[in-house]
């Protein structure tokens, strides 16, 4: 049976445009590089000085004059890597380890394999300058643009800035975040489930995505149908944070306390997007601080965390790689029909060299979280559509 009312439901790109109007980066904080891991850059940073910071060895070997090559030399010197190399003797060549100096003088090293020793001598084959020596600059050059502002630093960005001799870094502050749970019948658990009650799911697995986003969980509070206990939460929290997210608690039945709570502190938009899951969706403010009300469903927050809630906090990070998640065209596995509204399936994407594959989990209910925890997209299908195995279909790859 077609959707009723689709014309009142809007667009999933409507709704994270007026999510993320006026958003602005949150100011920086200095921490130390070890600590900085999945952190953002404030602003760009240069290098200050050449790595390596000298010519030197790409293998153990030999140093010496290209032009003394082919013959027997006197070995006038042993360079270790770590050690001041010597100038070189004319005439002669110096043992030498990878990593180490090359010393003034020479301009080649040959690799210890073709290389005889006869005693304080090396037989040495004919070498080309430059063979097997490591420029000075090769990889960075003193003042050129290291890493951007706005870049997400990871284990390899840290090793460039421990390679620079940096221990501190400029990073923007993580965005607080204050998670309302709201629902009498929620029970945590490890706790004895009475009827009508279920475990908190949602609790655990959106403090793990907010983290994962980037964010700081300043709080997490479970919050009782009751208004005036809504009223005071909401309050506190926007005390502390900077994103409130709430589950559940903003339709119009009288357990529903988060709506009327936040239209007396704030401001409140209520959407009905053409999407599934997850129609529902409540944005707003409490003074400068954004609310993010996701349904009460656990795999429609799940879904809505990563369109909405990622999104913010990467707008506030300034991180541009969080604002938006990869699109991977790939190739369905699967048949399916949408009417009104885009459908976003859990689905698995499968790489098999320039084939990738779209296979969705079995069950699409929202009422299945397995279908979340098995799967590393979302299938876009757009709405009105009729996909068939083969077709290609845009998928969002699930990365950080």
């Amino acid at each position: 049976m077609a959707e009723r009312n689709q014309a009142e439901l809007q667009s999933v790109e409507r709704a994270l445009e007026a999510l993320l109007d006026g958003v602005s980066r949150l100011e920086g904080e200095r921490i130390a590089c070890p600590d900085a891991d999945g952190r953002v850059l404030v602003d760009d940073v240069r290098a200050a000085i050449d790595v390596p910071p000298a010519d030197n060895s790409a293998m153990d070997g030999f140093a010496l004059a290209s032009a003394d090559s082919g013959r027997q030399l006197p070995i006038s010197q042993r360079i270790p890597a770590g050690q001041p190399a010597q100038p070189l003797a004319p005439g002669t060549c110096a043992r030498i380890f990878t990593g180490s100096e090359i010393p003034a003088g020479a301009d080649c090293v040959a690799i210890q394999e073709n290389v005889e020793r006869v005693g304080d001598t090396a037989i040495v084959p004919v070498t080309q300058a430059g063979q097997n020596v490591r420029r000075r600059g090769l990889d960075v050059t003193m003042g050129q643009p290291l890493l951007g502002a706005g870049t997400r630093l990871g284990a390899a960005a840290l090793g460039l800035l421990a390679g620079q001799g940096y221990t501190t870094v400029d990073v923007v502050r993580r965005p607080r975040v204050a998670l309302l749970l709201t629902g009498d019948e929620i029970v945590e658990p490890g706790q004895p489930l009475s009827s009508g009650q279920i475990y908190n799911s949602n609790g655990p697995m959106l403090a793990a995505l907010i983290r994962r986003f980037g964010g700081e969980l300043v709080s997490q509070v479970r919050v009782a149908d009751d208004f005036g206990t809504t009223l005071a939460r909401l309050e506190e929290a926007a005390a502390v944070a900077d994103v409130i997210v709430t589950t559940g608690g903003v339709s119009v039945g009288e357990e529903d306390h988060v709506k009327p709570a936040l239209e007396r502190l704030g401001t409140l938009s209520l959407w009905r997007l053409a999407m599934r899951p997850g129609k529902p969706l409540a944005l707003g403010t409490i003074g400068s601080t954004r609310l993010v009300g996701l349904p009460g469903n656990p795999v429609s927050s799940y879904v809505g965390a990563w369109l909405y809630l990622r999104p913010l906090l990467g707008r506030l990070q300034g991180c541009a790689d969080r604002e938006s998640l990869p699109v991977i065209s790939a190739e369905a596995q699967f048949e399916t029909r949408t009417q009104g509204r885009r459908h976003y399936m859990r689905a698995n994407l499968e790489f098999h060299g320039e084939r990738i594959l779209a296979t969705p989990y079995p069950e699409q209910s929202s009422a299945v979280l397995t279908s979340c925890a098995e799967t590393n997209a979302f299938a876009v299908i757009p709405a009105d559509s009729h996909i068939r195995p083969g077709d290609r279909v845009d998928c969002l790859w699930l990365q950080g």
